[in-house]
């Protein structure tokens, strides 16, 4: 905090209703008594926060003020700021390098007139030093948060250099005389699995759901997916590729001989008190391997059908046919739109020891307590219409499909629902009306649709806009073009500490849901076309995916960008 001017700070504090005059005279008792700064001892008074202190410090002082909160408190990227001033001299003097240019560095500093600290930074960057003030507080965070970004996954990649030659010899030998001893033993050298460790651990920390490591020409590609988002994170050297797929393989007890076919395997990991589930994906590319894991965190998933972003009207036709005695209920939308997680939040809430539920899944994403589970297994002729067979012996009362895929399966299911069981299952298919021609497409007669089919469910997962740093603007009509909101104000991402600087976090469904009414039958009978079913479904109160996303643009919990990226297409 500088050293002067404290009862100019003073005013501007009682100026801007911060402080009483009876505060201020005790501050400054206490400062005439005991020295020390008047803006610290108002902060342990409890008479102001120290952003207020701070932030009308910087305007004393003609100097900008920087919040976390805000996101500006962001270095800048791919500039070497963390080379530029070392972590140790950043935390021992809080100060904090956000941006370069030329000859120009600004920095974030707790007391920009500290006039020793600038000279020693402009030595120490060979820079002139342009400061802006933030907090203690906000500094120490962004210190830990820029830091420890940049070197967690360099320490462990620089680490691994130190084997590289061993490593890169082990390949030879692997590539040639496939020499497995020795690339196993590679790959588990400490670096090795030290760097795959980060690269896991890492994901977790970002909420990531999957990790791709991508082998190219002349380098790797690592990328995490965040929201539904795929994003760059600095990657490993290209020697470093082999030894890396090896570990994972070792982890999850795959053929680490066989490069040349897809393999899939699975195993856990435990950090602190959460359990991730990893399942993994190898692939055979030109340049290699590529592998990629998906993060099941267990416990990060509500299996709450209120908690998952349905409308209060579709959450009541949801349950009404949820609770019917037999029937078939489809969920469809493309891979990665949230279906399974709805199923299994539906038998959450049905689940009850009077009933026999089973499931016959691939895979098993999340084991239900209660609940009969079967893994799907081809390779010894375990497969959905096996299995679904056998399950008609078992006297259920519910029955849960992964997937429909074929004839058999689909004939089963909707055999089951018409005598006297609940099926649910899943279609790929852009929006619910479709599922009906689906299901025509596979083979299955709509004689048997009819009587059978209760509900069809699409959805979609929308990002959800930060809460900590939207902003409300109000659209011009030329980015509407056309588009009809019943809000004056709506909010876009801005970015900020705890989204990242995305603007965007966490995710929530969108969804239409078709409930198959008398008409819709009667319909589906005399062969209606696609669209003539989709408008009955309209006309019969059906809310579209497309308007279902602009209500949650209405109520100011995603963009209309992300609206419209995720659902235009399919119109509305």
């Amino acid at each position: 905090m500088p050293k002067e001017k404290y009862l100019k700070l003073g005013d501007m504090l009682l100026k801007e209703g911060v402080i009483t005059p009876q505060q201020l005279k005790k501050a400054l008792d206490i400062q005439a008594k005991e020295g020390g700064r008047l803006g610290e001892i108002l902060i342990k008074m409890g008479a102001a926060k120290e952003e207020e202190v701070v932030s009308i410090l910087g305007k004393q002082l003609g100097i900008p003020y920087f919040s976390l909160g805000t996101g500006m408190l962001k270095p800048a990227a791919d500039q070497g700021l963390e080379e530029l001033i070392p972590r140790d001299f950043a935390i021992k003097n809080l100060v904090l390098p956000l941006s370069r240019v030329l000859k120009s560095l600004t920095c974030a500093m707790y007391d920009p007139l500290d006039l020793v600290l600038i000279d020693n930074l402009r030595k120490l960057t060979g820079c002139e030093i342009n400061p802006v003030i933030a907090t203690r507080a906000d500094i120490i965070k962004a210190i830990e948060e820029f830091y420890g970004k940049q070197t967690f996954l360099k320490q462990a990649v620089e680490a691994t250099y130190e084997v590289a030659p061993a490593i890169e010899e082990a390949i030879e030998l692997a590539e040639g005389q496939l020499s497995l001893d020795a690339l196993i033993a590679r790959a588990e050298e400490a670096p090795v699995v030290k760097l795959t460790d980060l690269i896991i651990r890492q994901a977790i920390n970002e909420r990531a759901s999957d990790i791709h490591i991508e082998p190219f020409k002349d380098r790797i590609s690592l990328r995490y997916r965040i929201d539904g988002k795929l994003y760059e994170i600095p990657p490993p050297a290209k020697h470093l590729h082999l030894p890396i797929i090896s570990r994972i393989k070792i982890l999850a007890k795959l053929d680490i001989a066989e490069k040349r076919l897809p393999q899939d395997g699975a195993f856990f990991v435990k950090l602190e008190d959460r359990v991730i589930d990893i399942r993994v994906s190898t692939i055979p590319t030109i340049y290699g391997e590529k592998v990629v894991l998906r993060l099941l965190d267990k416990s990060s998933v509500v299996l709450d059908l209120n908690q998952l972003g349905f409308e209060t009207h579709q959450l009541e036709q949801i349950r009404k046919c949820i609770n019917m005695p037999y029937g078939l209920i489809l969920l469809t939308g493309p891979t990665g739109s949230g279906k399974t997680t709805t199923l299994y939040s539906i038998l959450n809430e049905i689940k009850d020891p009077t009933k026999n539920i089973i499931t016959i899944e691939d895979p098993v994403e999340y084991r239900l307590e209660g609940i009969n589970q079967v893994q799907v297994k081809p390779e010894i002729g375990l497969t959905f219409a096996t299995a679904l067979r056998s399950f008609l012996r078992q006297d259920p009362d519910v029955m849960l499909v992964g997937e429909i895929r074929d004839m058999e399966t689909a004939e089963i299911c909707i055999r089951s629902a018409l005598t006297g069981h609940l099926v649910f299952s899943t279609l790929h298919t852009n929006d619910a009306p479709s599922a009906i021609n689906r299901l025509i497409d596979i083979g299955v007669h709509s004689y048997l649709i009819t009587p059978s089919l209760l509900m069809v469910v699409a959805q979609r997962l929308l990002r959800k806009l930060c809460p900590d740093c939207k902003e409300a603007y109000e659209p011009d009509p030329e980015q509407l073009g056309g588009i009809k909101l019943n809000a004056e104000l709506i909010y876009r991402p801005k970015g900020c500490s705890k989204c990242s600087q995305v603007g965007y976090k966490g995710r929530l469904c969108v969804a239409e849901v078709m409930v198959v009414t008398d008409k819709i039958r009667e319909a589906i009978t005399k062969h209606a076309t696609y669209q003539e079913i989709k408008e009955l479904c309209i006309s019969e109160g059906m809310q579209t995916l497309y308007r279902s996303a602009l209500r949650k643009v209405e109520s100011g919990i995603t963009s209309l960008e992300e609206a419209l990226n995720v659902t235009m297409e399919i119109g509305g």
